[in-house]
């Protein structure tokens, strides 16, 4: 577990926060580019970091990221007229371009006043049928990293955004926890659940498909120059030669918040993305060597029941309040009374509240590549604080997530099927209690 200080220090992340400042180290997504779809179309309002920011696509088809608040006296640009390579605020028609620039004051004639104001602008970026910025110091800004799903024909890519009512860390922190999967997950996970006969998933499409049944896996960790792999291993039984076997299902963490999930024929790289403390910005991008059905994603998800998720404005609805549309009917054959993966993420994440103190928690073994992210989170403030600077490498493009059987003799063997960017393991003095057996 977590002391409270602790918690604090990772779930925050504003202006000025230690882990605020860790993000701002990092291209981060703001949006899809699908949802700035043309020229001059209407400007998209985001918040990213505990900041309000406004993303538009100028007359020229770039796109700028500014605060939201005209500079003069403080109305939003969300409401402004996007036109001639900038958006200009309705209040008294001062116009910006996308790097902040002032492109015009009719109220006030003064060059010396027009070339001394700025709207706050952040450096952008966009690739990967995603815009991303960088809110960091400028005369520090990194290179930016390309990922594999940035080489796949856009027919064979799909990209959503999910924007959920909770801190990032409780979304993070799923995607590096194995054991949930075939139990959260049971009815994608382990079909046949319910009469205790497995029979593995053969929709190759869905991450959730477990090759063998164990809910119990063996973890273990290598840092590398992004983060860590870690590596789940789930008996398998025999072979054919009567050998012991296991699964192991590989998945990677990218700094700050990134991971990549396998299913049979497809990759699904996750970016939880902050908003503020208490919202984030999910986005999840699959591709393969063949076309992505992206509508096959959205129902894999269970975001095609629009009481949960509508492409208009990418919030995902379930909570308290409608008690998560949970069908407690269906549960006899249900194991959750819901349907899709993110219905279920997110709905377990929620429903720890917007921030969970992790004081009260008890971790076990299957925690440790948990509690390993925390460690490197924490160490990154310390560094951040110490003035050191934080830097993922420029081409991520070969890292995947194998998920493979291998022999029981040679099950150190998956260092192998990751690309090679191991490291030794950097010394930490933080504590994180794992309880014993």
């Amino acid at each position: 577990m977590l002391t409270r200080e602790q918690n604090e220090r990772l779930c925050r992340v504003g202006p000025g926060t230690p882990m605020g400042k860790v993000f701002r180290h990092f291209w981060l997504p703001v949006c899809t580019s699908a949802q700035l779809p043309k020229a001059d179309s209407n400007p998209l309002r985001v918040r990213l970091l505990g900041e309000n920011l406004i993303a538009f696509r100028d007359t020229q088809g770039n796109v700028g990221v500014l605060s939201e608040h005209c500079p003069h006296r403080g109305a939003s640009l969300a409401i402004g007229r996007v036109e001639d390579n900038g958006i200009r605020c309705l209040y008294h028609g001062w116009k910006f371009a996308r790097d902040g620039k002032v492109q015009d004051m009719p109220n006030c004639s003064s060059v010396a006043v027009r070339e001394r104001i700025k709207a706050r602008a952040y450096a952008v970026h966009e690739e990967g049928g995603l815009v991303w910025a960088y809110m960091g110091t400028g005369d520090k800004q990194p290179v930016f990293t390309r990922y594999g799903f940035m080489d796949a024909p856009q027919g064979n890519r799909a990209v959503i955004r999910i924007i959920v009512d909770c801190n990032y860390l409780q979304l993070t922190e799923g995607g590096f926890d194995s054991s949930h999967v075939g139990i959260l997950h049971s009815d994608v996970a382990r079909p046949g659940w319910l009469s205790a006969d497995f029979s593995p998933n053969q929709d190759r499409e869905d991450p959730g498909a477990l090759a063998v049944e164990d809910n119990d896996p063996e973890l273990e960790l290598s840092e590398t120059d992004f983060g860590f792999n870690y590596a789940a291993f789930r008996r398998g039984g025999a072979d054919d030669r009567g050998s012991e076997r296991f699964n192991v299902r590989v998945v990677p963490f990218m700094m700050p918040s990134t991971r990549i999930i396998p299913s049979p024929s497809t990759l699904f790289t996750v970016f939880e993305t902050p908003a503020d403390d208490e919202h984030t910005n999910t986005f999840i991008i699959v591709h393969g060597n063949q076309p992505v059905d992206r509508s096959k994603v959205i129902s894999i998800l269970g975001l095609d029941d629009p009481r949960f998720w509508s492409e208009h404005d990418c919030q995902f609805r379930a909570s308290w309040a409608n008690n998560f549309f949970q069908d407690r009917a269906r549960m006899s054959s249900a194991w959750t009374g819901l349907k899709g993966l993110e219905q279920e993420d997110a709905a377990i994440s929620l429903s720890m509240g917007p921030i969970f103190d992790r004081s009260q928690e008890h971790l076990v073994a299957a925690d440790r590549a948990v509690a390993s992210l925390r460690r490197i989170l924490l160490r990154a403030t310390d560094r951040v604080e110490k003035g050191e600077e934080l830097t993922l490498p420029a081409d991520l493009t070969d890292v995947g997530a194998p998920d493979v059987f291998l022999p029981a003799s040679e099950r150190t063997r998956w260092h192998d099927l990751a690309p090679n960017h191991w490291k030794a393991a950097a010394p930490s003095n933080v504590t994180i209690e794992i309880a014993p057996g």
